[in-house]
């Protein structure tokens, strides 16, 4: 299988200053996230940032907030509204976005005015709120850079999207290692290959999209093709993966052990993907399992997917799902 110590350096993710514990919110507090710092922390390095500390608001400060319509938002004081912060925000999310090439991810704080990437409230001239605005620096920031993989820290309660925060982190890391190395033809069919399954977890039709993408590659601008196959891989694992699809994996895979084990053994596994389909069992059983058989019955080609190992197992993350 795939060891991920060998296989990249540490991720690096952007995000926002006050979850790594830095006391930089508008009321002079943190609100460290844990799971984050002490979890997920182990496997990557942080790049903290707060944008209203960068553009020059003090802390503790007055606080701002969102007002107008997700047409047209302004970012204005609470207590003093002739304070106009947007120009700011925007200014730095663009500068800021031009130095992460080499960030893997991004979580933000959630309901931040500077940084929530949903749901944030969006005042109206009478002062009334809805829940439907996006922080001005995290808006900016998402626009100009895509395919980044972006989360807020609140909706990381949630084990599918925390997983699939995760997987689409390594992916993209992955990605940028192949970018770092050179693109060339061979590279990019063997990245293909290399996520069949885990790209057909999210979307089998994306993965058969990629494939046309990667069809003719003789005499053609790979700098372009590689720019469209990026941007629909990342889009397909933004998509929650379902558990038919990973049921339909596994079976799959099952099949590469179908002349390697006996009887017994190919019906274990079978039981185990039953079990996971009824939701008896979370994804992390029938994925030991299987595991546990090709490790004893190599194949070349089932060793090089990711799928089975896409980030380091010690999070845990597919004890949940």
């Amino acid at each position: 299988m795939p060891e991920y110590k060998n296989y990249a350096d540490r991720p690096l993710i952007g995000i926002s200053s006050c979850l790594v514990g830095q006391k930089v919110r508008y009321d002079g507090t943190a609100k460290r996230n844990s799971w984050l710092v002490d979890k997920f922390g182990k496997h990557v390095d942080y790049r903290p940032i707060c944008p209203e500390m960068a553009i020059g608001m003090p802390t503790p400060r007055p606080p701002i907030r969102l007002v107008g319509s997700p047409e047209q938002t302004r970012v204005l004081g609470v207590e003093d509204p002739s304070v106009d912060v947007t120009e700011e925000l925007e200014d730095f999310a663009l500068n800021t976005a031009g130095q992460l090439q080499a960030v893997s991810g991004y979580v933000f704080m959630s309901k931040s005015p500077s940084c929530g990437m949903e749901r944030v409230k969006l005042y109206n001239a009478s002062g009334h709120a809805q829940k439907n605005g996006v922080g001005a620096y995290a808006r900016v920031l998402m626009a100009s850079l895509p395919n980044l993989p972006c989360e807020e820290e609140g909706r990381l309660n949630d084990p599918v999207l925390r997983e699939n925060f995760v997987n689409r982190v390594y992916a993209y890391r992955r990605w940028q290692s192949l970018c770092a190395q050179g693109i060339t033809a061979s590279r990019l069919i063997e990245f293909h290959a290399r996520h069949k399954y885990l790209v057909m977890v999210h979307s089998q039709a994306a993965y058969q999209r990629l494939g046309r993408l990667l069809s003719h590659l003789k005499g053609v601008d790979l700098g372009a093709v590689a720019g469209a196959y990026e941007a629909e891989f990342m889009t397909a694992l933004k998509r929650r993966a379902g558990r038919k699809r990973h049921v339909n994996a596994l079976q799959h895979i099952q099949g590469y052990l179908k002349k390697r084990i006996d009887g017994s053994d190919r019906q274990e596994m079978a039981d185990s993907i039953e079990a996971y389909r009824r939701e008896e069992v979370p994804l992390v059983v029938p994925m030991k399992l299987m595991r546990h058989y090709f490790r004893r019955n190599p194949d070349h080609y089932i060793d090089r997917q990711w799928y089975l190992d896409p980030y380091p197992e010690t999070l845990g993350l597919r004890n949940t799902i």
